[in-house]
């Protein structure tokens, strides 16, 4: 008798722990679906919806909607300006960037929404009931900001591969030009049998750079977003509706800061892809040997 009434109540008051980890909703055949994963296609589906709506309304003269979208598309573009300084660049990483920037930024905020988030199912663990919310943020799951690091990381070297060409985008990770120099250049120059080794070695730097952007940017914003949801979870667990109100506000600023340094580190790296350091470098010697 005393263990059917503790099972009432454990059922009746169940707990809602805040994982490290994105909670299974349920399964389409072998692939699970997790609350993480719900939200972002959910993120994917506003951003669509909102997409069109744009797309039908548009007009020679434009509506406030438009116009405001127009103000924020302009304002975007000329940051990422300033990253680039060249507008043809910022016009073919723009589309990508900004897209990117709304993913992160819509998934941010769907996970603070308090009515999305009391919304969900209860599993039995033991003896103890828990809750798991049909929706939580797809940037609070590590997985998702994996994903998303390793894809601006190949693209941007994609895009210098067809920015300056595939032989000057390899040699900036295994130089073996600066290995052939010194048979070429030894006997003019004797000093580069100790710096082509050097600059040899400072390109499996640079490869070595590539995985810890991988990670830079993956820690990041899931540590940020996910401290954000323990920080909010704490907080109505210890006090009631009023005092979580200004951490909720204080979250939403995050996300947007979150995206938009997200947005601007990818638009940084599709930049220095695009740069040819041999030719800059070049440009250096010529100016030291003219003003020599």
């Amino acid at each position: 008798m005393e263990s059917n009434n503790i099972e009432q109540n454990t059922v009746e008051h169940p707990s809602h722990e805040v994982t490290i980890y994105a909670e299974p909703i349920f399964n389409i055949g072998n692939f699970q679906v997790t609350n993480s994963l719900l939200t972002s296609w959910l993120a994917v589906l506003v951003i669509l919806l909102f997409s069109l709506v744009i797309r039908l309304k548009l007009k020679k003269i434009p509506g406030k909607l438009q116009h405001v979208f127009e103000v924020i598309m302009e304002g975007a573009l000329s940051l990422v300006d300033q990253v680039t300084n060249d507008r043809k660049i910022s016009k073919k990483i723009f589309p990508l960037v900004f897209s990117l920037f709304l993913f992160i930024l819509v998934n941010n905020w769907l996970g603070l929404l308090p009515i999305l988030g009391s919304i969900g199912l209860i599993a039995k663990e033991g003896v103890h009931s828990v809750f798991i919310p049909f929706l939580r943020s797809g940037t609070a799951d590590i997985n998702t900001t994996l994903a998303l690091s390793i894809m601006i990381v190949l693209a941007s070297n994609f895009f210098g591969i067809f920015a300056i060409g595939l032989w000057k985008t390899f040699n900036k990770y295994v130089n073996l030009k600066a290995l052939g120099s010194m048979v070429t250049k030894v006997r003019k120059d004797p000093t580069v049998l100790i710096v082509a080794p050097i600059n040899f070695f400072v390109g499996l730097l640079e490869l070595l750079g590539e995985m810890a952007k991988i990670a830079s940017l993956s820690f990041r914003l899931f540590g940020n977003v996910f401290a954000g949801e323990v920080l909010l979870a704490s907080m109505s667990a210890i006090f009631a509706f009023i005092v979580p109100g200004p951490f909720l506000f204080l979250e939403v600023f995050v996300g947007l800061i979150q995206a938009l340094i997200f947005s601007l580190l990818a638009t940084v790296y599709f930049t220095i892809a695009a740069q040819d350091h041999s030719e800059h470098e070049h440009d250096e010697h010529k100016k030291e040997m003219v003003h020599v």
